[in-house]
């Protein structure tokens, strides 16, 4: 079992991929190997989710930052299978942000919340076909739209109509406010 652990980690170090070519330039410029560089990093932050003062803030940075980096850089790729994968990982991001907002306050009392939401949202970003994001969403969140998109389709519908009257409506009001206060002057 630690064996296999053991090579499916150093499988990940040698993956070509941001992290790994940031692990590659330490590693040259320390002459620490990059698979000690690597855990030095884990331990650390592992160590502050733990025990550590903001570590919602650090959990939410780690979400949100390498995604987003990852996303703009796929957005200006030729490709399409990495624009999927970050589309992917920001509609699991956003399911999972709105069950957290009626949850968080109760879980976040628990030890090692945020420990775990943190293994979560790397789980669902990591650069493997095995990665959360597109687990969850082929498993739990597409056949949960495919079932409702109907209903979905007609609340945005009629979500967007009503918008749209109101800024008609808001508008209207401005301009006629407007027009109302030359004519006084």
């Amino acid at each position: 079992m630690f064996a296999q652990l053991h090579n499916r980690y150093e499988a990940l170090l040698n993956e070509n991929n941001f992290v790994t070519d940031l692990l590659a330039t330490m590693e040259e410029k320390t002459g620490i190997q990059k698979k000690y560089i690597a855990s030095g990093v884990v331990s650390l932050i592992s160590l502050y989710l733990l025990f550590g003062y903001g570590a919602s803030l650090l959990c939410n940075l780690i979400g949100f930052v390498y995604p987003a980096y990852l996303s703009i850089k796929a957005i200006e790729s030729k490709k399409k299978d990495d624009d999927t994968q970050w589309l992917t990982y920001w509609v699991v991001y956003g399911f999972f942000s709105i069950a957290e907002a009626f949850s968080d306050i109760f879980l976040s009392w628990f030890p090692f919340y945020y420990a775990g939401k943190c293994l979560f949202l790397v789980w669902c970003m990591a650069p493997v076909t095995w990665n959360g994001s597109a687990i969850l969403y082929s498993r739990v969140v597409r056949p949960v739209f495919l079932r409702h998109q109907a209903t979905l389709d007609s609340v945005v519908n009629n979500l967007s109509d009503k918008a749209k009257n109101i800024a008609d409506t808001v508008t209207k009001e401005a301009v006629n406010q407007v027009l109302k206060n030359d004519k006084n002057q």
